[in-house]
């Protein structure tokens, strides 16, 4: 068929219910009104009236900035942090004589983490811009002024414009559908970047604009669509269509959205009704929620801590400085220190306005100790983010080969947040399942096909203490020498021909048939190999189809009026060919449950073939019932505690008479335009799907992802509560959970449902208010009594797997009830959620999120999943089957459940540990450094005189320490990779938040108080009161500031050393690199004029450099700023060891093992360390 157009097949035919319901008269009534007052001359975009409406072109844009914008709009993002506002008014103010150094040395850094932020933040965007870029320039032919298609770019469209998009090309615009390739107008469109459903949706053009195939049909056309105006609902769309002095309503079922693609259609013709961001796929485009990690928003709070730091050292410097200015001068005008000429002097230092001059001082030393606060802490931070997302991004044990797809880090805000992880919160299909249907077992005439074992019936076995056999790896694939999609069967007792031996053939041949018939497909030949594929509306459709032409019934053609198959004659055993004539199809929905479609085979017999869910098929079935139905609903019964999709597959013959008398009947309501037209089709579609023959059921399985029991497994033994939302019924999500381990034999089962006689009885008395009642009660007692239960085994470590279902939880997450329910579900080991709506799995996770006050991960497929990924503090997109809608809206893709294990376990646990190490040692390095400018002033009678040089100081953090704590943060380990995943309990470190809990940071804070009292006190007790070089001179000022801020250098680097656990050569480079950086730019600094240079001046060749003293001062004071750092950590391992420290202890001692000959030791204490780790 591909090629040409089918002119062949019309479905408006076949389709009775979604494709052509009609519009309501009442919305049509509110055109013209407000909210409904758009309008569209078709095929007349350049006439006056529509220019005058003045509506935007199709130009997208997904950018934060532009070019007019960047510079104000990315400043205001910079300065939103008060860090940053503090430095821009130091930088101010350090043109004033307050300054106690240059305006150029605070104001050249500034600019340099500003404008390195600025242009991270302008990549980013940069980014954005290419794809919106791409998506701009696309393709599609446009209508022109000389009647013909021609190519034009996207974003040039413009409302009222005629255009021809073809088979697999997106819409570029929402566009009015005025015919396809089909006679009928019926077009095929895929909406998975929509809302994430696979499941081809069937349009249809207006009867009267279905007839304009060719591209010379529209010389003419001319048209006006008045209809509602731009907003974000996609299920909806009102409008009129007037033509030739006709009106003709117009609904959702004429409107092809932009981004969805066009399926199973050669072409089809439409009308720019929206551009840009006026379309609804646009209007949808909200910004993702902005989400901030724990660490970052604990990091604020230290940055004010250190703020009242900062102001409470500048208030004692000033408060002493004014009490010491204030006795320079005595009540006789005696002068105390007379070198400092108090007689002559500026406000700045006046003893008769000591007060005044106090509080100058106070401004002046909230710039002098401005070093406390890390100018470049926030660009390091997210400098380090962007190269450990690198890291996420590129690891090969997270892609996946099959879809070409790696891990992706979409944010690299929330590193961090990953290695904090409490409670996930999981879809099933598509996320633990592959979601793509396999066709692997049956019932046909109460007989069980299909002998493979699948993964959930191996649990079930295993739970039941069934012997289960070994899994040979035969299947389908293997039979027939090459894979299958959608078949996964093994039987040989009907599979290659074989059937036609079975005493039961005539009921397999119908059975198959009806399966090969009942469907909407569309084969697809390729021409060069001759094989066919099948483009269904659904995967389980395919799978059926494909089942049948594997067992012997090939569908392989449809006209309007037939479908032919291929298929083995049961008598004869050879293959022929075989028409039907399609004469109605009664196609599926929510609400039917069912598909059945009337043909007539060669014998002129009226055949009704239908398949639909047991609920609905079985009370249809004929009186006289079959000797294997219960056998059927066993097995039906069966399949579903495996996990498997159960449809019961049925026919009946009809008489000519009783087919006439319904189709009148049927017709008749199908072209109602009466409000009730819908319970008219179904009420006659009803009277024909009745005392239906039972042949059989079928059994499809969404296969478990690779690896899933075995990452569930190891998640939860890292201390990790994992919740499945799933809109599965109960049976199903159970026996899935026992498959995937989330369920275990050892676990009692608390199950909360409604499904009790009362309240069924009381919702078929159609009593809301008693049903609602009824069920408030039920649920608060089975609540109660599922907590009764964990009080009664509290002490005896049994763990316990909630249960609930969709009706029950609308009521447990009502106000009243939600805490109980939550405290239930907590103290539970597993929670699974069946027969949830979207809202409600966003409504859960915002539950857990805020009662546990811990980090949650909400991780799904599709776009009933994106409201859960954004209310999660994280949110993981599988970019599987159901399309990227779930992926785009995503912090973290990633393409199995499986990788899931390594993200959190492996790179969460590293990014917590790097990111919380760095900015303690941060702080513990700046404070180290601050507070020997305080003691230095407290020497100097607080006189506001810096320790340093103007640029050593600002370079501090630019160049002499920035470098390695980068380092620390993107390649540091406490453990490898494999023993993280060994020992997952180290996972806790970071849900307890043991690396950057408050005793630890102000811990290492205190550290940098103690080493910069050795590192000045030590340095100036040592130094001052003897000679310092050959000639006995004595340390001046200059020598005193180099030898301190080298202890400095030295120690925080060390510090660094010490504190790291895995080396690479780039941190020896960067650690040892700083530090000869300094000298580097002592010699070269110094060898500048000394009006630049000041006391900078030759400082290290001359003065420094020839003394031994500097060398061996220098070595001692080091060592000793080390020792308490070394001390405790020495303590703590031993006697009070963290979970990495006994994993290293351990690594130590296994690989000493191997070696040592006092081998009873060894293991002795190799067992201590695993009741460590246990516990």
């Amino acid at each position: 068929m591909t090629g040409r157009r089918r002119k062949d097949i019309r479905f408006s035919r076949l389709y009775s219910f979604s494709c052509f319901r009609s519009s309501s008269r009442d919305e049509h009534s509110q055109i013209g009104q407000k909210g409904y007052s758009r309008v569209v001359y078709c095929n007349d975009p350049d006439s006056a009236e529509q220019i005058a409406l003045r509506y935007r072109r199709n130009y997208v844009s997904t950018t934060k900035y532009n070019a007019i914008n960047f510079f104000p709009k990315s400043l205001f993002e910079q300065f939103r942090r008060v860090a940053n506002i503090y430095f821009l008014v130091v930088a101010c103010v350090s043109f004033s004589p307050l300054a106690p150094y240059t305006a150029s040395s605070i104001l050249g850094p500034l600019v340099l983490v500003i404008g390195a932020t600025m242009a991270k933040e302008a990549l980013e965007d940069w980014r954005r811009m290419k794809q919106d870029v791409e998506a701009n320039n696309r393709k599609v032919k446009v209508y022109d002024r000389n009647h013909k298609f021609q190519d034009t770019r996207w974003k040039k469209l413009r409302v009222g414009d005629l255009v021809k998009v073809h088979k697999d090309e997106y819409f570029p615009a929402d566009l009015l559908l005025l015919s396809s390739s089909y006679d009928d107008g019926i077009c095929y469109v895929e909406t998975t970047n929509l809302d994430g459903e696979t499941n081809l949706k069937v349009k249809h053009a207006l009867d009267f604009t279905s007839s304009l195939h060719e591209d010379n049909s529209f010389q003419q056309f001319k048209a006006v669509i008045k209809c509602e105006d731009p907003n974000d609902d996609l299920y909806t769309f009102v409008g009129t269509l007037y033509y030739d002095g006709q009106q003709y309503p117009i609904s959702l079922q004429q409107l092809l959205l932009r981004d969805s693609k066009l399926r199973n259609t050669e072409h089809v013709y439409g009308v720019v009704v929206f551009t840009g961001h006026e379309t609804k796929v646009m209007q949808n485009a909200t910004d993702p929620p902005s989400k901030r990690s724990k660490i970052e928003r604990k990091m604020d709070k230290i940055i004010y801590i250190l703020f009242s730091v900062l102001i409470s050292v500048s208030f004692i410097g000033s408060f002493f400085f004014g009490i010491n200015t204030e006795k320079d001068i005595d009540r006789d005008r005696n002068v105390k220190r007379w070198y400092l000429r108090p007689d002559r002097t500026t406000v700045f230092y006046d003893p008769d306005r000591s007060a005044l001059a106090a509080l100058f001082h106070f401004l002046t030393g909230l710039l002098l100790y401005g070093y406390l606060i890390p100018i470049s802490l926030y660009v390091s931070i997210e400098l380090v983010k962007v190269l450990q997302s690198v890291f996420i991004n590129q690891d090969p044990d997270m892609y996946y080969e099959e879809t070409d797809r790696p891990a992706h880090a979409r944010t690299s805000n929330l590193n961090e947040e990953l290695g904090q992880v409490d409670t996930i919160l999981s879809d099933k299909t598509g996320t633990l399942t592959c979601n793509s249907m396999d066709f692997v077992k049956c019932s046909v005439a109460g007989v069980a096909y299909g002998r493979g074992m699948t993964e959930v019936e191996r649990a079930l076995a295993k739970r039941k203490g069934d012997v289960v056999p070994h899994d040979d790896g035969n299947t389908s694939a293997d039979l027939q020498g090459k894979s299958i999609k959608g078949f996964n069967f093994k039987d040989d007792r009907i599979m290659n021909g074989q059937w036609v031996n079975e005493p039961n053939a005539d009921t397999i041949q119908n059975f198959f048939r009806v399966l090969a018939l009942c469907h909407t497909a569309i084969p697809e030949v390729n021409q060069e190999t001759g094989e066919i594929a099948y483009e269904a509306e659904s995967p389980d459709e395919a799978a059926f189809v494909i089942a049948a032409r594997e067992l012997g019934f090939e569908f392989f053609k449809r006209t309007q009026t037939s479908i032919s198959l291929h298929e083995i004659d049961h008598t004869s055993g050879r293959k022929i060919d075989r028409s039907f004539t399609l004469l109605h199809v009664l196609e599926f929905s929510s609400a039917r449950k069912r598909m059945s479609v009337i043909v007539k085979n060669d014998e002129n017999q009226l055949l009704l073939l239908c398949k639909g869910a047991d609920s609905v098929m079985f009370e249809r079935l004929s009186n006289d019932a079959q000797d294997f139905e219960a056998i059927t609903m066993d097995h039906i019964k069966r399949y579903s505690e495996a996990g498997l999709r159960t449809l019961v597959v049925a026919y009946r013959g009809i008489s000519k008479e009783e087919f006439r008398s319904w189709e009148e009947e049927f017709m008749k309501a199908q072209t109602s335009v009466s409000a009730d037209r819908d319970a008219l089709v179904e009420a006659a579609a009803d009277k024909i799907e009745k005392d239906l023959i039972l042949l059989g059921a079928t059994a499809v399985e969404d296969k478990l992802q690779k690896g899933v029991p075995e990452c569930i497994s190891k998640l939860e033994n890292a201390g990790i509560k994992i919740w499945v939302i799933t809109g599965d019924k109960m049976e199903t999500a159970i026996n899935i959970g026992y498959a995937c381990s989330l369920l275990r034999d050892d676990m009692k089962k608390i199950v909360i449902t409604l499904d009790s006689p009362e309240i069924n009885d009381l919702e078929k008395r159609g009593e809301k208010k008693a049903v609602a009642k009824a069920s408030s009660a039920s649920i608060a007692n089975q609540i109660r009594e599922g907590k009764l239960q964990l009080s009664s085994c509290e002490g005896n470590s049994i763990p316990f797997g909630l249960i609930i279902d969709g009706k029950s939880l609308s009521y447990a997450l009502s106000k009243n009830q939600e805490d109980s329910f939550l405290d239930l579900a907590i103290n539970c080991a597993s929670v699974i959620c069946c027969r949830s709506t979207p809202k409600q799995k966003a409504l859960v996770t915002r539950l857990v999120k805020k009662g546990r006050g811990r980090t949650t991960l909400a991780i799904g497929d599709g776009a009933n999943d994106v409201g859960m990924l954004q209310e999660a503090d994280i949110g993981v997109g599988i970019s599987g089957v159901e399309g990227m809608q779930a992926a785009m809206s995503s912090d973290f893709s990633i393409a199995q459940f499986r990788f899931l294990e390594r993200l959190l376990l492996v790179h969460g646990h590293w990014c917590y540990r790097r990111i919380s190490m760095m900015i303690c040692y941060f702080f513990y390095k700046n404070i180290a450094f601050g507070f020997t400018l305080f003691w230095f002033e407290a020497h100097a009678s607080f006189s506001g005189q810096p320790a340093y040089n103007d640029w050593y100081m600002s370079f501090y953090n630019v160049f002499f320490t920035s470098l390695p704590v980068i380092a620390l943060g993107v390649f540091d380990q406490d453990v490898s990779a494999r023993f993280c995943l060994k020992y997952p309990m180290l996972y806790q470190e970071g849900v307890q938040d043991v690396l950057f809990s408050w005793p630890r940071i102000i811990g290492w804070m205190l550290n940098g108080v103690i080493s910069s009292m050795i590192i000045f006190f030590f340095t100036t007790n040592s130094v001052l009161h003897q000679s310092f070089r050959k000639d006995g001179q004595v340390v001046d000022f200059e020598v005193l500031g180099v030898m301190m801020y080298t202890c400095i250098i030295w120690t925080v680097n060390c510090q660094m050393a010490v504190s790291i656990n895995y080396f690479t050569w780039i941190q020896h480079f960067f650690i040892w690199g700083s530090i000869a950086f300094w000298y580097a730019f002592l010699v070269i600094y110094g060898a500048i004029s000394p009006t630049t240079s000041t006391t900078a001046y030759q400082v290290l060749v001359e003065a420094c450099a020839p003394s031994p003293f500097y060398w061996l001062g220098t070595l001692v004071i080091v060592l000793s700023s080390l020792l308490p750092y070394f001390l405790y950590r020495a303590f703590q391992t031993e006697f009070n060891p963290m979970i990495h420290d006994v994993i290293q202890r351990r690594r130590l001692l296994s690989s000493e093992l191997e070696t040592s000959k006092d081998l009873s030791k060894k293991t002795g204490k190799l067992i201590e360390e695993d009741s460590l780790l246990s516990k």
